[in-house]
């Protein structure tokens, strides 16, 4: 919050506030008057947090920022021109560092995110678990296929135009859902390495925590089946459910049994609302060509090429 404050003159500062039951209300009217306060009723997660509070907030531009991302001087000024120039930008994502190692990109969306022809998503400068050093290779500004949830501008008008966040995915791969609807509407997302920001990570879910685990693989499932075009869902669908077996067998063999019971339910899970998103898949529109023509897994795992340049 200090940095957002420093550096956010020329916006509105607001804090949303997910029903939380600590004194984190009150610490921010005495410490950062100047911020306004959103109050949810109840913590509907990241993406009905947002869906609520944005209802309460009238702005032609939303800055959807995470509580552990501390921000750079003049980081909106490069945001503003973009969004300025291109009305058919929809959203945009800064470089995004890692505030525990400030020259490495960070997990969650570093410069820029993109999904291979079996769902993976990965990012300049981080596929899986190996984060390039920023040595400037990504200062530039490029078209990407979707923005990180941890610092996401979006057009308040796109944003309720392809539907607000999905709810049922209530934390994690929503904001790639929300990316893959603005991108069969036609806008563009955007990645721009001249605004920076520096995000914890796993502030919320420490990365091994088995809730972590079951989110991203039911949400995963969840995003395919509601966003693949045509006939090819069935088959990535069976793909994925392979991969996810061996990821489970993996956790068994590393005696992480927890992970592999919060795969086993993440698939329970998708089956009990698999109609719930088949009736979705059946309202949306969906363009056809939206992956990368590789598999990452391949390219990763078996080829060994670690860094987004070698693929």
């Amino acid at each position: 919050m200090p940095s957002v404050v420093k550096y956010s003159k020329e916006a509105t500062v607001y804090l949303a506030d997910n029903a939380s039951t600590d004194d984190s209300i009150e610490f921010v009217k005495r410490t950062f008057p100047e911020v306004k306060i959103v109050k949810n009723e109840v913590n509907g997660g990241y993406a009905k947090g947002y869906n609520d509070a944005l209802e309460k907030i009238d702005a032609d531009v939303y800055c959807l920022l995470n509580s552990d991302v501390e921000v750079t001087q003049d980081w909106l000024v490069p945001i503003e021109e973009k969004f300025t120039t291109d009305s058919n930008i929809a959203a945009i994502q800064p470089k995004i560092l890692d505030y525990k190692k400030k020259t490495h990109f960070e997990y969650a969306g570093a410069a820029g995110g993109y999904i291979d022809r079996l769902g993976y998503p990965y990012c300049r400068g981080r596929v899986f678990d190996t984060l390039e050093k920023d040595m400037g290779q990504y200062d530039d500004t490029t078209t990407i296929f979707w923005a990180s949830g941890a610092c996401l501008f979006i057009r308040k008008q796109i944003f309720e135009e392809v539907g607000k966040l999905d709810e049922d995915f209530f934390a994690h791969q929503e904001e790639i859902d929300l990316c893959w609807r603005i991108y069969n509407q036609g806008y563009k997302i955007v990645y721009t390495g001249a605004s920076v920001v520096y995000h914890l990570g796993g502030a919320t879910l420490q990365v091994m925590n088995p809730k972590k685990t079951f989110l991203n693989f039911r949400n995963s499932l969840f995003l395919l089946l509601k966003n693949v075009p045509g006939n090819s869902v069935w088959f990535l669908l069976f793909m994925r459910m392979i991969l996810d077996g061996i990821a489970a067998l993996r956790f068994i063999l590393k005696g992480k049994f927890l992970h592999f019971i919060a795969i086993f339910n993440a698939h329970m899970s998708f089956y009990m609302k698999f109609g719930l998103f088949i009736k979705k898949r059946r309202n949306l529109f969906r363009r056809g060509k939206y992956y990368s023509l590789f598999s990452v897994v391949w390219q990763y795992f078996i080829l060994k090429r670690k860094h987004f340049n070698q693929l």
